[in-house]
């Protein structure tokens, strides 16, 4: 095991490379960064735009997924107000949407924009769940097809030249020799790391067929064949980040987490993942599947954007990652249908090799020995 020397990320992360001075791929993105002519590529997202606007075959130029959160606002606004573009947002509604997710998607709404919310057939999403809980520790597996897939799908069915996605999680993570790559096609998105898996796995599962997963995939070639652009819009700017997108979204009226515990959700911001509770869990199964969570996934941005030290960083892992609160976990076991003594063994299945048992019993993770 081996931890960036510039942030804190570990390699325990699926596809995440690093470089000969042990360099994370993310380190290095921010590395690049500086390098890039922004002026040039904006102008690029110009004329992408303007190619959109006098190509379209229908009423809009534009198609762009939406949580209602910190990116989907900063993209919508982005698209409308400085590329002039005629925008339908797709909102794909998640599985125990929280009452801030109805809020902020609402909000969005309100904003000014035409939205489509899809929601997958309830009962055939919690098999799903209920699946990759069982065989990859990753309740949120399936909902991530959808989430991407429904955009596409709808810039298909509709004859909307331009997709604008926000962020390639290749580079923010530092994965992006997975597959997806460094450039600004969003249209590779079935390459993602969780998404190249290949949704046709599902199909083994009793009473789900193809039907039933119609919203789970897109057909890329069908869209190259119209002519549809797919972009990733944090390639064209450099204000891109996770807390600048957050601060531009709560003054266009985000609704973030107000009296919370850090200690229920596993993180210490106040502004991430606000739609589903679900996430939250699966954070903490990543924590003991991988040994890290999402407080790990906060810091190491907040590393990079200077706001915080390496020891910093370190100190609020030690005290936040992998913490999730019962009344989730509760309800996650609920909506799934099993006991939480089902819950517990199942996890162990999964625990990873860098746990290991101290002196009383109780599991410690190797990976805060290396910082």
């Amino acid at each position: 095991m081996k931890v960036c020397k510039k942030c804190i990320q570990v390699d325990t992360r699926p596809g995440i490379f690093f470089d000969e001075n042990d360099v994370c791929g993310a380190c290095l993105w921010e590395e690049r960064k500086r390098k890039i002519d922004w002026d040039s590529r904006f102008k690029e997202l110009e004329e992408i735009a303007l190619e959109a606007k006098t190509s379209t075959r229908g009423n809009y130029d534009c198609v762009i997924g939406v949580s209602g959160g910190k990116d989907s606002t900063k993209q919508a606004l982005t698209a409308r107000d400085r590329l002039d573009l005629n925008c339908l947002l797709v909102n794909y509604e998640p599985e125990n949407i929280s009452p801030i997710g109805k809020y902020n998607i609402e909000n969005l709404k309100r904003l000014g924009f035409d939205v489509i919310t899809i929601r997958p057939n309830p009962k055939v999403m919690k098999k799903l769940v209920s699946y990759d809980f069982f065989e990859h520790l990753n309740p949120v597996k399936a909902t991530e097809f959808s989430l991407y897939s429904s955009t596409y799908i709808i810039a298909e069915k509709f004859d909307i030249p331009l997709i604008i996605q926000g962020e390639n999680p290749g580079l923010t993570l530092g994965t992006s020799l997975t597959g997806v790559g460094e450039d600004a096609n969003a249209l590779k998105a079935e390459q993602l790391q969780t998404l190249s898996s290949g949704w046709e796995e599902y199909l083994q599962i009793d009473e789900i067929s193809e039907k039933d997963l119609f919203l789970f995939h897109y057909e890329r070639k069908k869209l190259e064949e119209k002519g549809t652009k797919g972009i990733w819009l944090q390639y064209y700017l450099e204000e891109w980040s996770y807390r600048r997108n957050a601060e531009f979204s709560i003054s266009n009226g985000l609704k973030c987490r107000e009296d919370f515990k850090s200690e229920d959700i596993g993180t210490y911001v106040k502004f991430a993942q606000l739609d589903s509770e679900l996430v939250h869990v699966n954070q903490m199964l990543k924590y003991v599947k991988f040994g890290f969570g999402q407080c790990m996934d906060h810091v190491c941005y907040d590393i990079r954007d200077g706001l915080m030290n390496r020891q910093e960083g370190i100190d609020l892992v030690k005290k936040y990652d992998g913490k999730c609160s019962n009344t989730y976990i509760k309800e996650f076991c609920d909506f799934i249908g099993i006991t939480s003594e089902t819950f517990k063994t199942t996890i162990e299945k999964f625990r990873g090799n860098m746990w290991k048992t101290n002196s009383d019993g109780d599991w410690e993770n190797e990976i805060w020995r290396l910082f």
